[in-house]
């Protein structure tokens, strides 16, 4: 293995800063929900604990935001430093979807969100509350067009060759937009992203019940933190299914490399294996938990259902679909498949964990219960936020892994998308760069929530106090920082 190879180094460039701004993509989408939620209780019931409640989670949606977008915009660079031949290819079909994600929605989430911040006592309150509506809405269109770019690249459609070859040319926006794989996606990936905030509030409010702190704020949010929980895992298994038909239909090696099954198989033969001691590699696991029909009723909604293994696919691709790529694969066009099979399972199983937690966390804190809920519980629930953000990364590497050796499906091979002529060196260097770099940010990231986290909203007022709306400016905290 050559250690400045280009190719290397650039994939693990955008692995790298990928994830790490895929860390704070979910909990603004979700979070920004949850805050309008609560802001949307304290209008209707003017309860004061619901605007403390608002302002503290506030505090870690903007901090969260803010590193979103720092981290966000080195995504954008690296397109034209490390993948320039991508971005030649792709850059006439990405222009649109892009253009729109950053010149519309992004400056219309942030602008709002700007109104938000300073609004509070300066808009009437109903404007106000509207604001962090439309911010919202914003991040969720926002998240729309990066999907859609994204599905290009899992599904390409509504393009045409340039007659030259070279590139693909947009030819219907209207078809690039309505991708089957992102109007998948956007539901799955939104239910992923509330879940995870779900378990950020999950998180917070039992460190400070643990503590007896701030009970009569943090038990409504443990509360809509549990259900919400439930409610997003629930919504994640149903559009994960309807994903996982789409991705049948236009990625059959993505859901052949999740199982790591080789041969073609129908009915019981097409069982999932729930666990197994190893990676599976064609020939035959030490031991396999396996789940008889359920890979094709998941694959195809039929019991008798057939699923494609590697070895056909291999071979279809090979003759008849992509013969012209099939030397510079050696006619393997599988991803890594013990990347694929463990992030699938891992996926899964991190989700259900948080869950789990949900589950327990709403049986020991029901109004029936006798007993006071014991430490140990509190400690399981602090656990929710990791699992459930342990699920939502290794279910975005399963998503692009999956999609290897293509940048861009059936189009363009990722070693064909590199820059020719930045040599590994300078790679490496920007490589090393960004990874110090975003260590200090994690830091400073991690560092501002936990202490914002454990400070905790700011205390009730005394029952006997004015109401927040009633009181001046000068009485009462106006902004969320």
């Amino acid at each position: 293995m050559d250690l400045l190879d280009p190719l290397l180094l650039a994939r693990w460039q955008f692995g790298l800063t990928t994830l790490y701004h895929f860390l704070f993509v979910p909990l603004t989408l979700g979070m920004a929900l949850t805050v309008a939620i609560f802001q949307t209780t304290w209008f209707r019931t003017g309860n004061v604990k619901w605007l403390h409640l608002t302002r503290f989670f506030g505090k870690i949606f903007l901090i969260n935001f803010a590193m979103g977008v720092v981290t966000g915009i080195v995504q954008e660079f690296q397109f034209g430093m490390n993948w320039s031949s991508y971005s030649r290819f792709v850059g006439d079909v990405f222009g649109a979807p892009l253009a729109f994600e950053g010149l519309m929605a992004f400056f219309f989430e942030a602008t709002f969100i700007g109104l938000w911040i300073f609004g509070w006592d300066k808009l009437p309150r109903g404007l106000h509350l509207a604001s962090i509506w439309i911010a919202t809405i914003g991040a969720w269109f926002s998240a729309y067009f990066i999907l859609a770019a994204n599905a290009f690249m899992q599904n390409p459609v509504g393009y045409q060759m340039a007659q030259d070859g070279g590139r693909a040319e947009m030819a219907d926006f209207g078809a690039v937009l309505t991708n089957p794989v992102a109007l998948a996606a956007l539901p799955h990936t939104l239910s992923a992203a509330f879940m995870m905030t779900a378990g950020v509030v999950i998180s917070v409010a039992a460190w400070h019940l643990a503590r007896g702190q701030n009970q009569e704020m943090m038990r409504p949010a443990l509360k809509y933190g549990l259900w919400g929980m439930l409610v997003s895992f629930a919504c994640v298994g149903l559009s994960g299914d309807q994903l996982g038909l789409v991705m049948v239909q236009t990625q059959p090696m993505k859901m052949a490399a999740a199982e790591a099954m080789f041969d073609s198989a129908c009915g019981a033969d097409a069982s999932f294996s729930l666990f197994s001691i190893g990676t599976p590699d064609g020939t035959g696991e030490i031991w396999s938990l396996r789940v008889p029909y359920l890979l094709a009723l998941l694959s195809t909604h039929s019991l008798d259902g057939c699923v494609e293994g590697i070895n056909d696919l291999n071979l279809e691709y090979t003759t008849t679909m992509f013969p012209q790529f099939a030397d510079q694969v050696d006619g393997n066009f599988a991803p890594v498949l013990w990347v694929t099979y463990w992030s699938f399972r891992w996926m899964i199983g991190l989700g259900a964990v948080a869950a789990l937690t949900a589950v327990v966390g709403l049986w020991l804190t029901r109004k029936n219960a006798k007993r006071e809920v014991p430490q140990w519980a509190w400690k399981l629930a602090i656990w929710a936020w990791p699992a459930s953000l342990g699920a939502i990364l290794v279910g975005w590497i399963f998503t692009e892994m999956g999609r290897q050796p293509w940048i861009v499906f059936g189009l363009m091979l990722t070693q064909d998308g590199v820059s020719p002529s930045v040599p590994g060196w300078t790679v490496l260097i920007s490589l090393v760069a960004f990874t110090a770099i975003y260590a200090a940010l994690a830091v400073v990231e991690v560092g501002l929530i936990v202490k914002t986290a454990k400070t905790g909203p700011e205390p009730l007022p005394d029952p006997d106090a004015p109401h927040p709306s009633q009181m001046s400016v000068e009485d009462t905290p106006t902004t969320v920082y």
